[in-house]
């Protein structure tokens, strides 16, 4: 089939059409780092690591896994994007930062995002073990007493399923939901056209609610759930925060609400007020 004549048989903007040739476009442009881009190890997963500027001899300091969004098919943890965001959050909390890169959709397996997400924890927890990692700033740094996951959007989402699932040898300090992507009630063309073999909208790894006793065996102490007042996806995040909390499950959940803000506006702006107080607060929060 001659390309200049493929047909659009589905169409996700702002994230990626598919043609009748089979040819995949993303829609929206990754503007990545050259200078993170550098090779690794086959053994080890694609990881950046973001180390504060000032760090005491022989402190250690909390260790934030952080998951990026774009709904599960555009985004990556070495676009200009994330790595200035991931930068300030680590500046700020005083925290070494692992920031995790996964497979997108739909190019790659049904569900790799979550296959990748957590062979880089796993990796991340073999520096657990007396410092015997093979990352010398993960060894050196890296507080195991105090490990976050957090994520935004679709690495919201795939945060809260990689506390789910556990089978680490630490137990996270906290978990924080930034604008969760956990559908929006109804059913969702861009999860039932990546995750075809899902049950849709009823699958608990996009609406975990929909089983409170597996949500309360959550296996963190704390969570953090932030929302933004003009975000379509506000709603199942206030709905996380409700029914965690009315679960028998025995940790604290906190919620934090921007108003009159979209979808992830901070990514786009970090110096705007609205900005400054969202990571003011995440960050209050990794300090307990």
């Amino acid at each position: 089939m001659n390309p200049e004549t493929a047909q659009v048989t589905h169409d996700f903007p702002p994230f990626f059409r598919v043609y009748d040739n089979g040819q995949i476009a993303n829609t929206k442009n990754t503007i990545l780092c050259p200078h993170l881009l550098t090779p690794k190890p086959a053994s080890n997963p694609e990881t950046s690591i973001y180390l504060p500027k000032t760090t005491a001899a022989g402190g250690k300091l909390p260790l934030i896994i952080y998951i990026h969004g774009g709904a599960f098919s555009i985004q990556s943890a070495f676009s200009s994007l994330y790595h200035y965001y991931i930068n300030e959050l680590a500046s700020e909390s005083g925290s070494i930062v692992v920031s995790i890169e996964y497979r997108l959709a739909p190019e790659h397996p049904i569900l790799a995002f979550y296959y990748d997400s957590y062979a880089a924890i796993k990796w991340v927890d073999s520096h657990s073990r007396a410092g015997q990692g093979p990352d010398q700033w993960i060894n050196e740094y890296a507080d195991f007493e105090r490990v976050y996951v957090a994520g935004d959007s679709a690495g919201a989402n795939i945060s809260h399923n990689m506390v789910i699932r556990g089978g680490f040898g630490f137990k996270f300090s906290g978990l924080i939901l930034i604008h969760p992507f956990f559908g929006i009630g109804n059913p969702d063309k861009v999860w039932d056209f990546i995750c075809p073999d899902t049950i849709g909208s009823h699958d608990l790894r996009l609406n975990p609610t929909a089983d409170l006793d597996r949500l309360s065996k959550l296996g963190c102490e704390r969570v953090l759930v932030c929302v933004a007042g003009n975000d379509n996806l506000r709603e199942r995040g206030w709905n996380y925060y409700q029914k965690l909390k009315n679960t028998d499950w025995k940790g604290v959940v906190e919620f934090f609400e921007t108003h009159g803000e979209v979808h992830v506006f901070h990514l786009f702006d970090l110096e705007c007020e609205n900005s400054t107080s969202l990571l003011k607060r995440i960050v209050n929060f990794i300090r307990g």
